[in-house]
């Protein structure tokens, strides 16, 4: 499979994937010093592609390359988070509980 291109459209407040006419994408939110994560949308269509994980490290790369702390309110970023530990580390000290995270 060829690479996926993830964009970044902030004017939406979202990273996004367009495949064969459809769009997914993980929704984000930024505060002081913080990246929410509200909502990830993945059509049916795209599963088994990668695409929900290449849309996570997006997400989560940036808020690491901008210092910030995520709060992954989605349960398929909080699952993410969960099952990649290079990842805990930006998680905001007021959900690392919530994931099981040290």
């Amino acid at each position: 499979m060829a690479e996926l291109n993830v964009i970044d459209n902030a004017a939406a407040g979202r990273f996004e994937v367009n495949l064969d006419g459809q769009t997914a994408y993980a929704e984000y939110s930024l505060a002081q010093g913080v990246m929410i994560l509200p909502h990830t949308v993945v059509p049916t269509a795209f599963e088994g592609r990668g695409v929900g994980s290449a849309l996570a490290r997006a997400v989560l790369g940036r808020a690491r390359a901008e210092g910030r702390k995520v709060i992954p309110t989605c349960p398929f970023i909080a699952a993410y988070i969960q099952k990649h530990p290079e990842w805990h580390d930006i998680v905001h000290e007021t959900h690392r509980a919530r994931l099981g995270i040290a």
